[in-house]
């Protein structure tokens, strides 16, 4: 969620932030809005406080594409403890069941875990920020309820296993958007016969970001601030980073301002493709468009005036 600063400076980008262990993604974002003066800014989407890794901050009309940049893949890797449950799923919970760990619960750990690869359906765990009845489910948790929470697709696109130990598994996860790695972990541990939680996370990238685009660690914002703005300012990324392996395009100004102003245009009949970066004559980004059928462009929410 995007939060404004009145008193802040109008600044236009996203910063790949590598947020911290026992830090919430909250507190991680205002720390960085605060170091940057930044008068608007959100992130793309929550690590829990157990967490580190990529962090996704956009700031002023980079707000705008928070839902595009939550929408890409996530590489996660995780080590998951084998033979415990907890209340939460991960290590920061109290155990609620154990099992022994035996040599046939660990000769089924790499055909179980590839039966997850693929769409498969989760329940959302009772400690995440989904809302019930406009209460975080967390809070809810706390006070001791559980509610019924709706099964959602997701995607699994590969699962590797680094490592195996006599009672924990450490993996890399590629996944699509929406899923929950304590989750997988519990729902591996269940399949297994032996119970799991997360006893680490670190999310390794989110689309593009954190493979082709480094990450920063706040102590080196800090640096940066003492520094001088200016050298903290040249952290962020312009906004069209996030859709670059789309083509880009040209259009001259009139076509602009109908496209602005809600009338589809005609692109020519030889571009194929449904979505394109689109650029005035002065080659300033202008927005991501998106092409139907018919070859008829128009601008996506993300249109940056």
């Amino acid at each position: 969620m995007a939060k404004k600063n009145k008193s802040g400076r109008d600044l236009h980008g996203l910063l790949v932030l590598d947020k911290p262990l026992g830090m919430s993604s909250n507190h991680a974002l205002q720390h960085a809005k605060r170091l940057l003066n930044a008068k608007k800014a959100g992130h793309t989407g929550t690590l829990d406080p157990l967490a580190t890794g990529v962090l996704v901050l956009c700031f002023g009309r980079a707000t705008k594409i928070v839902d595009h940049v939550m929408d890409t893949k996530k590489t996660y890797y995780v080590v998951a403890k084998l033979g415990q449950q907890t209340d939460t799923g991960d290590q920061e919970g109290t155990v609620i069941a154990s099992n022994a760990v035996t040599q046939q619960h660990i000769e089924k750990i790499t055909p179980t875990i590839e039966s997850f690869i693929g769409d498969i359906e989760q329940i959302p765990p009772m400690y995440s920020a989904l809302k019930k009845d406009g209460v975080p489910l967390y809070k809810l948790a706390r006070e001791g309820k559980d509610v019924q929470r709706t099964p959602r697709q997701v995607r699994i696109h590969a699962i590797e296993v680094n490592s195996l130990g006599t009672d924990c598994v450490a993996m890399t996860v590629q996944c699509s958007k929406g899923t929950y790695i304590r989750t997988l972990v519990e729902d591996i541990g269940s399949e297994l016969g032996c119970f799991a939680h997360v006893s680490e996370l670190r999310r390794l990238s989110v689309g593009c970001f954190g493979i082709d685009f480094p990450m920063f660690t706040l102590e080196q914002l800090e640096t940066l601030a003492a520094s001088s703005m200016a050298s903290l300012e040249r952290v962020l990324l312009p906004i069209e980073t996030a859709f670059l392996e789309h083509p880009k395009y040209e259009m001259k100004n009139a076509l602009l301002l109908a496209l602005d102003q809600g009338v589809p245009v005609k692109f020519p009949c030889d571009i194929n493709n449904k979505y394109m970066r689109i650029y005035d004559t002065n080659r300033v980004f202008r927005g991501f468009g998106v092409r139907n059928s018919q070859g008829f462009v128009n601008f996506s929410k993300f249109y940056m005036s």
